[in-house]
């Protein structure tokens, strides 16, 4: 049985305007993240929205769960004395029939020690599921990211 995941095409649309926003909101996202803007960066999430991650038992959950993971783990890099950045890239966006939209892509994240050289932490992949806030703009009502180092 194959786990890859299905890479057919969809009936619903998709645009190359959707792509666009879709690649700006990760790179707004991302910026956010790496620079320990944890409050701001819970606000690209929905209210209720869940993260998954191998490295938690469970996954977070709701906007104050993500801000306050957030501030923790940037208080620890700053503490070793690194800063992380994340690229995602290779988006493949899936817009769905009811509005959202699914959004696979590959995550690899940056470790630079202050002072010091730049490796590869991880490399992941990101599954997201994007929906329209009562602006149109994007937030991820759920992620899911997979680490490729792990079984």
């Amino acid at each position: 049985m194959s786990t890859a995941p299905d890479l057919a095409p969809r009936a619903t649309a998709w645009s190359a305007a959707l792509h666009a926003e879709v690649q700006q909101f990760y790179a707004h996202q991302m910026q956010l993240l790496d620079l320990g803007e944890a409050r701001s960066w819970a606000t690209t999430f929905t209210e209720d929205a869940t993260f998954a991650v191998p490295t938690l038992p469970e996954p977070v959950r709701g906007r104050a769960g993500l801000a306050a993971a957030t501030t923790r783990s940037h208080a620890e890099l700053a503490a070793a004395g690194q800063r992380h950045r994340h690229f995602l890239g290779m988006l493949d966006v899936r817009p769905r029939p009811d509005g959202a939209t699914d959004v696979r892509s590959y995550a690899i994240v940056y470790v630079s020690d202050v002072g010091g050289g730049s490796r590869v932490h991880r490399v992941c992949v990101c599954e997201d599921v994007l929906v329209r806030d009562e602006d149109g703009g994007l937030k991820v009502a759920a992620r899911t990211v997979t680490r490729d180092d792990l079984a």
